[in-house]
């Protein structure tokens, strides 16, 4: 597994495992407790989460103000356009975002500290999404900034007029939002 930290934000690491690939097909470590800890990724994985959506569809800005959850998010069929916000008000990144093309093809996995909003956008037919989280999925802590906010400025791919949920096109406006310190 390499491990390379994103340009636009360090804290975000982008994972590209080793793959062993034969006429059977292929294999890769998509975990590794040690070697993720060695990376600076000391989290212990609570819950797993897998989503199917179709193209066009643009799940997100998600986050949980409390229980905040890192995610390790990788695709397993498909391809979609992964982004992480920075809400972390004492961070030299605070308010930036990063986006990279994670697909079944590339095997790219990304981890998202705590701290962060997350969402992505489907470019292929359908996709599935997998992501481990750090901390258990709180509802009541759950909130949401809405994913074309011009203060962040995300520059989402150009393809169908995204299809978000209601929750998500009601989200907060990034300046209106409850950010972390």
């Amino acid at each position: 597994m390499h491990f390379f930290p994103s340009l636009e934000i360090p804290d975000v690491l982008v994972l590209q495992p080793r793959v062993f690939e034969d006429e059977r097909g292929f294999f890769l470590e998509s975990y590794q407790k040690e070697r993720f800890a060695a990376a600076g990724i000391p989290f212990e994985f609570v819950q797993d989460n897998h989503s199917l959506s179709r193209r066009g569809v643009l799940r997100g800005l998600h986050y949980q103000i409390r229980q905040a959850q890192g995610k390790l998010v990788r695709v397993i069929a498909g391809e979609v356009f992964d982004v992480a916000v920075d809400l972390r008000r004492s961070s030299p990144t605070f308010g930036k975002w990063m986006g990279i093309n994670l697909s079944a093809q590339n095997k790219t996995m990304l981890w998202i500290p705590p701290g962060f909003a997350h969402g992505f956008y489907v470019l292929s037919e359908q996709a599935e999404v997998l992501y481990k989280t750090t901390d258990y999925y709180a509802p009541q802590w759950e909130r949401t900034i809405l994913w074309n906010d011009p203060a962040l400025g995300i520059a989402w791919p150009p393809g169908p007029a995204p299809i978000v949920s209601p929750k998500d096109a009601a989200g907060l406006p990034f300046l209106q939002a409850e950010l972390f310190d």
